[in-house]
């Protein structure tokens, strides 16, 4: 699949990410923050469960939940 990737900053120079399909917009919910564009069309594995340089666990489980993927912890 492939994936794009937003982040936001955070405190101390840390950042958080999304990850979204690359065929959809951020969702309604997630867009009232700012989101900057991180990566496009990020190649994974279909059978991912995290994507450990954007601290996102549970992949797989979070797009079929809310359609898209957000960092676990604040890095």
């Amino acid at each position: 699949m492939r994936l794009d990737i937003y982040r936001r900053a955070e405190q101390d120079g840390k950042f958080s990410y999304l990850a979204v399909p690359e065929t959809r917009n951020i969702p309604q919910e997630a867009t009232n923050t700012d989101w900057e564009v991180e990566t496009r069309a990020l190649e994974v594995d279909d059978n991912a469960q995290q994507l450990p340089d954007y601290q996102i666990q549970n992949l797989s489980g979070q797009l079929a939940e809310k359609g898209y993927a957000v960092t676990s912890t604040i890095h």
